[in-house]
């Protein structure tokens, strides 16, 4: 440890610690754009200055280290002044649109702006003219906006090693652009969105749909249903000024019917008809000799990166549809035929923390229905502008029921939501169809947290099944290239794009680290052991389902709807 003075304020911190944490350990808070507290050092936006005794320049916080008898001052006139003067010159080439811009009030460029009282700029504005990129289903890139932080770049290339992003010229024409030198469509993006989470402004976001739902609600000849994933309820409280995990299911339910849904279901009833369908089918492929190690399929963002990094390995995916796609299938048959609606009239929408999510409902694929099985796909950030804009009132909104036949539900649905959560859910309903025994402890605890890669050995009455979990796209390289070198040992591997799982879409509420990921994991479990019914194969609707409807798991009807396949993607990017 070494001592440092920081504003006067005296402070003991490790040797290797920067000055920007110092400051955060005497309670001073210094501004920063290019830094990200879950990213490498970059000190390019340099808005963290400030004086350190001894030297003549002002130094960068975020890269500086600390020495034994530093002084800082962090408020002087000088470093104000330059902080002042810098701000103004990125605000000189950066649109000034604010109240048309996604980030409006959530934005850190504007937030440091305020702070530092930038009322007129002395620097002329200047901006270069760049179009915006709509070529994706799923994301929208706005060049005008960007503020070279890179933070973006590093999210894509480093963390999910999808590469899609990177710097192109040098000096003041220097960009960040999609690989290739195209649009987003034409390069690797795999549309997780995680670039969003990492951007400080508006340089990218989600493709909003919120008019084409409302449009749909006000058209008499539509019937508007919804689905909604299990990890939006953990978040979309943050979107609403409630505490993570606060918002109560019931009242959702009464939101969304009070906005104009004409009935609400729940992604968690598929996701309860996933593990019957993929347990399933783990189990035929290890009884039978099928292709291992078969990795799970829920997470659109991980097929596109496999179709495009790993198409030799496409056969080892499991062939079932995601949650999603499995209830868009469904909701103009099975649910269609339950309520006597007319499929061409259901207007099918989900909500989804998720942003390859509107990629996946538009692949050509998905239309097994005999209509596109999912019409609109809404993330939680859009459901709160959703919320925000129809003046909903929380303390007041009427708690609703879900709807009959595709609303119920078990914990083991619900914690798919989280890194980890289908390899337990898939455990729970496994053991007891292999051994025939009741499983008396639901808790697969080695499956739960935020580390990279987690694996273990589970032993089946005398049937050992080795298992992995990899969540975010740089864990799950390091995997699949063991699969493709022929050294893993896994029969069943759980891999989902986003660091956290769906907790941590690029759809979800924007959160600068993974603390939030974390709060949103402990919330997720919280609920599953609060649950009456916490496996799989006991969600008494999906057992009418089969019943009544598809049967048998891997059946005629379900390889029918509930079962897709991959293709592989430009080789251009392998």
């Amino acid at each position: 440890m070494v001592n440092v003075k920081i504003n006067g304020i005296q402070v003991a911190v490790p040797e290797n610690a920067t000055i920007l944490q110092a400051a955060e350990a005497a309670g001073v808070k210094i501004p920063t754009l290019c830094h990200h507290p879950d990213q490498a050092i970059k000190a390019n936006c340099r808005i963290c200055v400030c004086e350190v005794e001894g030297l003549a320049l002002l130094q960068a916080a975020c890269s500086t280290p600390v020495w034994d008898g530093m002084v800082v001052k962090t408020n002087s006139p000088a470093v104000l002044e330059a902080r002042k003067t810098i701000l103004e010159l990125i605000l000189a080439h950066h649109p000034q649109d604010c109240l048309n811009c996604i980030r409006n009030q959530n934005c850190e460029l504007q937030t440091l702006a305020e702070a530092y009282q930038i009322r007129e700029n002395p620097f002329e504005h200047i901006t270069r003219g760049l179009p915006r990129d709509t070529s994706t289903p799923s994301l929208v890139r706005d060049p005008e906006k960007c503020i070279l932080c890179r933070r973006c770049e590093y999210a894509c290339s480093e963390i999910q090693t999808v590469n899609a992003l990177g710097l192109e010229n040098r000096g003041h024409h220097a960009m960040v652009v999609p690989a290739l030198g195209k649009d987003l469509a034409e390069s690797p993006c795999i549309m997780c969105g995680q670039c969003i989470h990492a951007c400080p402004v508006g340089a990218i976001h989600e493709k909003e749909e919120i008019n084409e739902l409302l449009a749909a609600i006000a058209d008499p000849d539509k019937i508007v249903v919804t689905q909604m994933a299990p990890a939006v309820r953990l978040a979309i409280g943050e979107e609403v000024s409630l505490p993570t995990g606060a918002m109560d299911m019931h009242v959702l339910v009464g939101a969304l019917k009070q906005i104009g849904f004409d009935y609400v279901l729940h992604t968690n009833f598929t996701a309860d008809l996933t593990i019957m369908e993929e347990g399933h089918e783990l189990l035929k492929r290890v009884k039978e000799g099928g292709k291992l190690p078969m990795f799970t399929s829920c997470s659109p963002g991980w097929i596109n990166f496999c179709e495009t990094y790993y198409p030799d390995l496409l056969d080892n995916l499991s062939t079932c549809k995601s949650p999603q796609q499995m209830f868009g299938a469904l909701v103009k048959t099975y649910w269609a035929e339950k309520m006597q609606i007319d499929p061409a009239k259901i207007y099918s929408v989900s909500i989804m923390p998720c942003t390859a999510k509107k990629y996946e409902a538009n692949r050509p694929e998905m239309n097994s229905s005999g209509y596109q099985d999912v019409d609109l796909v809404l993330t939680t950030r859009e459901l709160g502008r959703l919320f925000r804009m129809t003046g909903l009132d929380f303390t007041k909104v009427q708690p609703g029921k879900f709807d009959s036949w595709m609303g119920a539900y078990t914990g083991a649905a619900v914690i798919f939501g989280a890194t980890g959560g289908v390899m337990e859910a898939a455990l729970r309903t496994v053991y007891e169809v292999v051994t025939g025994k009741t499983l008396e402890d639901v808790n697969f605890t080695f499956a739960r947290g935020m580390e990279g890669i987690k694996e273990a050995e589970i032993d089946l009455n005398g049937l050992k099944v080795k298992v992995a979990i990899a969540h975010g796209l740089g864990n799950a390289r390091k995997v699949m290239d063991q699969v493709r070198a022929g050294t893993s040992p896994y029969h069943f591997i759980e891999i989902m794009a986003c660091p956290g799982g769906c907790i941590g879409g690029g759809g979800q509420p924007i959160t600068k680290s993974n603390v939030k990921r974390e709060e949103r994991i402990k919330a997720i479990y919280s609920e599953d052991a609060g649950l009456p019914l916490r496996k799989s194969h006991d969600n008494p609707e999906v057992q009418q389902l089969y019943k009544e409807f598809l049967h048998e798991p891997l059946g005629h009807k379900s390889h029918e709807l509930l079962h897709t396949h991959y293709t592989p993607k430009n080789k251009k990017f392998l």
